[in-house]
């Protein structure tokens, strides 16, 4: 259908002063997915200018993830942003954040839809989403992420639509969008395996909110991963082999699993990983971001379907997507996040899930979040929701940071995302850890051996020898230590030898 001409056509920057200061505002985007891109920079210019003639302009922002540059790091430079959930990956946002210029809630994505809708967070009053195209009847076809611009466009009190002609309209033949129905009257989500469709290629909404459409042609600014390294490639190996030997054991099926995989150089390296072992059967993904491994293994017949929430891969690949769409069509679906984050469907499905973790504590608690337990990262993200409903939760970190002087496995984790009730399988490139039915005293001693690099492992096993006794010892006098030695003198181990992390050219050997 051609671009409707009866709805307002404005400028970037003609729709951004539609928004005013202290506005709550919602912007499509799950990753830099499918976000909002031309007024988020055209508000960032705006509040530039008002701030330079002393008057404020400040909003609180709603997203389905993070976003790219020309959203949370333009607003966040522009200082325009008071008020952030649930998710970001912006520097400068997280510097203002950490310094309580802005203020972040932290929570699972799974929740943002209905605590949204129920209005915990107060009256939306501007939803601002990207889309292939809008008709006269208020169908908004999204782009390359879904995320909860369902839910932002059903509760907004005004909605400004970005068409962007750089993507392809075919991206709806993928889009499968359903919203659930409110407690008490919410049934079960009839999905029973990843590519199945139970929804529609558009999201209604009530044309006389859309007060604004805005056209422009722009990528999605996906930034590529780092070459796998010796560190996550040895993990990949891990995690490999103890699959295999899980289908051995008959834990696994012989038609496998689906998978899910958070983002990062680490997700990335397993699921080459994965796809590189001819004893892995073709397997489904069921997950929250579709990334450029994704691509290469579906073409080679690896990956043989894909659920997500979004498209975050670069540009090049994402064209060689749109170049052979009908090969693509029918094996990717695109979801809203409740659906792709949903308990009741990640436990149906049975997932193999695989994320990071900045550290882990012997006795398998995660923090993925917190840097020293006060320095927010980026946020929890989809990782709980998948982690507490899995079939199988694994949990990957290098053993080491910055040379050595830092650990990731360590006696207590400063800040608890997941605790030892939800993770199964840590793994490190020195070893893994396969924690199920263990005590707590089984489950240190296992992560440590296995898991923590050699040059830490001494000192973790005195410090549970000589803690009190207890079902878990600790010594509240001794359990950051290691972090106390680190803001003192720059690194955990007082007698740090530089020498004894080298990365070795090829992988560590495998531990039993």
């Amino acid at each position: 259908m051609p671009f409707v001409h009866s709805f307002p056509h404005m400028t970037a920057q003609e729709a951004a002063e539609l928004i005013p200061d202290g506005a709550f505002v919602a912007f499509s985007g799950f990753t830099p997915a499918g976000a909002a891109k031309a007024v988020p920079r055209a508000l960032s210019a705006r509040a530039r200018d008002l701030h330079a003639q002393g008057k404020p302009f400040r909003m609180r922002v709603i997203t389905g993830a993070s976003t790219g540059e020309d959203l949370d790091e333009a607003l966040a430079q522009a200082e325009a942003i008071s008020w952030r959930t649930p998710y970001q990956s912006s520097k400068t946002l997280r510097d203002q954040i950490n310094t309580q210029r802005t203020q972040f809630v932290d929570m699972h994505l799974s929740s943002v839809p209905q605590t949204l809708a129920w209005g915990f967070f107060g009256k939306l009053d501007f939803a601002v989403v990207e889309a292939t195209e809008l008709t006269p009847d208020g169908r908004v076809y999204l782009t390359t992420s879904i995320g909860a611009s369902p839910t932002f466009l059903q509760c907004a009190e005004k909605v400004i639509i970005e068409i962007n002609r750089y993507h392809s309209q075919r991206l709806r033949e993928m889009h499968d969008i359903i919203t659930l129905a409110p407690p008490p009257h919410r049934g079960p989500v009839p999905l029973r395996e990843p590519l199945e469709k139970v929804g529609w290629p558009y999201v209604g909404v009530d044309p006389r909110k859309i007060v604004a459409v805005v056209r422009h042609e722009e990528p999605d600014d996906v930034a590529p991963f780092d070459p796998v390294n010796a560190s996550s490639r040895a993990i990949a190996e891990r995690v490999v082999e103890f699959l295999l030997k899980e289908m051995a054991a008959k834990r696994i099926p012989k038609e496998f699993l689906p998978f899910q995989s958070g983002v990062g150089n680490v997700a990335n390296a397993v699921l080459y990983g994965l796809g590189a072992n001819p004893e892995i059967p073709p397997f489904t993904m069921y997950t929250e971001v579709y990334q450029d491994a994704c691509v290469e293994l579906m073409i080679e017949g690896r990956l043989v379907g894909a659920s997500s929430t979004a498209l975050t891969i670069t540009p090049d690949k994402l064209q060689q997507i749109y170049e052979d769409m009908d090969f693509f069509i029918p094996r990717i679906v695109l979801r809203p996040q409740e659906i792709t984050n949903h308990p009741g469907v990640i436990r149906r499905m049975g997932l193999i899930t695989m994320n990071t973790a900045l550290e882990v504590d012997i006795y398998g608690h995660a923090n993925s979040t917190h840097v020293m337990g006060t320095k927010m990262m980026n946020g929890i993200g989809g990782s709980g929701d998948f982690t507490r409903n899995a079939y199988l939760s694994i949990y990957m970190t290098p053993s080491v940071q910055k040379n050595g002087k830092i650990s990731s496995i360590v006696p207590m984790v400063t800040h608890v995302d997941h605790n030892e009730h939800s993770l199964q399988v840590v793994v490190t490139e020195q070893g893994l850890a396969d924690l199920r039915g263990l005590g707590a005293m089984e489950r240190a001693r296992c992560i440590i051996d296995n898991c923590a690099h050699p040059a830490y492992r001494d000192y973790l096993h005195r410090y549970i020898e000589t803690s009190p006794l207890g079902h878990e010892r600790h010594d509240l006098s001794k359990c950051f230590e290691l972090h106390r030695n680190l803001m003192e003198t720059g690194q955990m181990l007082p007698d740090h030898d530089p020498k004894l992390f080298k990365e070795k050219k090829e992988p560590v050997g495998a531990r039993s």
